[in-house]
C-alpha cells in the first residue's frame, strides 16, 4: 500500500457539482485519516500529466474517457461506486441520459427537426455532449451533414446558456447536470424544452489508483457504500441516492457505441 500524507483528487466533471465532490473527497479522508485535497481538472484526462504520472488518488470521471484512458494506461485505475439519483427515471440504478434541449419559444418539436440547425456541444470526448448524439445520427441514418454548423462551448453549463440566449438552436446535455442547473437556477427552466433523450449510459464514476493497495479500496468502497450522516446530507442536497458498486467493465459499451460507423471508412464527425 502506498501511504500518501494528503488524498489527492481531481474532477473532470461539471463543475456545478464540485461541492458534492468535495464532500465526498472529504469523506473518505475521514475514513482513511488523511487531509484531502480535490481540484477541478484543467486538462483532458488524457493528456493531463498529473494523471498520467500516476500523481492522483481519487477521479470523479465520465466512463468514456475512462475507457478511452484504460485503453492507453492500463492497471492504473479501478472503479469505486457510481451515484444512483433519486428520480425515478433512474430506476434505482447507476444510470443517467442525455437531454437533447431547445430554447422554450422554438417550434422545434422533434429530432428531425434539427436538420439545418445550429448545434453546440461541450466537446468531443463527452459521451452526453457529444458521442451519444453522433450515435443517434448514424443509427437512424442521417446524412453527415444533417446540422447546419456545430459549435464547441466547452462545458454543459454554457451549452445551456447559448441555447437559452439563441447563440444554438440545440444540444446534448447530461441529465444529473441539466437537473442540477435548473434546480441552482431554476428561471433557466421556462426557456427550455427537451425533445429527446438519448441513453441510458452508465453513470460517471469514482475512480481510485490501484496503487494504494486492495485493502485501502475496499475501505472507501465499502464507506460509500454505507455513508456517514454527514455525507448523507450532502447526497440528499444534490438528490443522490445512494452510491452503487461498478465494475470498468459496465463502461465497456460506451467504446462500443463510439466505434459506430457510417460506412467501413469514414466515421461520423460532427464538426463540419
Amino acid at each position: 500500500m502506498t501511504i500518501l500524507p494528503r488524498l489527492r483528487a481531481v474532477s473532470y466533471l461539471a463543475p456545478n457539482y464540485f461541492g458534492f465532490y468535495q464532500e465526498t473527497t472529504a469523506y473518505l479522508g475521514r475514513v482513511l485519516g488523511l487531509e484531502t485535497q480535490l481540484h477541478q481538472g484543467e486538462y483532458d484526462p488524457l493528456v493531463d500529466p498529473l494523471l498520467l504520472q500516476d500523481q492522483i488518488d481519487l477521479v470523479f470521471i465520465c466512463g468514456l474517457p475512462l475507457i478511452r484512458y484504460c485503453q492507453v494506461v492500463s492497471d492504473q485505475l479501478q472503479t469505486l461506486v457510481a451515484p444512483v439519483m433519486q428520480l425515478s427515471r433512474y430506476y434505482n440504478r447507476p444510470i443517467y441520459f442525455a437531454d437533447i434541449i431547445v430554447n422554450a419559444d422554438s417550434d422545434i418539436r422533434a429530432f428531425a427537426h434539427l436538420a439545418g440547425k445550429i448545434f453546440c456541444y461541450n466537446e468531443s470526448a463527452s459521451n452526453s455532449g457529444y458521442n451519444l448524439l453522433r450515435n443517434q445520427l448514424v443509427q437512424q441514418r442521417y446524412p453527415l451533414n444533417f446540422f447546419g454548423k456545430t459549435i464547441q462551448s466547452g462545458s454543459h453549463q454554457c451549452s445551456i446558456r447559448w441555447v437559452v440566449e439563441g447563440l444554438a438552436d440545440c444540444a446534448a446535455i447530461d441529465s444529473v447536470v441539466l437537473e442540477q442547473e435548473l434546480h441552482d437556477f431554476p428561471e433557466l427552466s421556462q426557456h427550455l424544452r427537451v425533445i429527446e433523450v438519448l441513453g441510458p449510459s452508465p453513470m460517471p464514476p469514482l475512480v481510485v489508483a490501484q496503487r494504494l493497495g486492495v485493502s485501502s479500496i475496499r475501505q472507501m468502497q465499502s464507506a460509500l457504500l454505507q455513508p456517514d450522516g454527514k455525507l448523507q446530507r450532502a447526497m440528499e442536497q444534490v438528490r443522490v441516492k445512494r452510491f452503487a458498486k461498478v465494475e470498468l467493465e459496465d463502461y465497456t459499451v460506451l467504446v462500443k457505441s463510439d466505434d459506430l460507423k457510417y460506412s467501413d471508412r469514414q466515421k461520423t464527425d460532427l464538426s463540419i
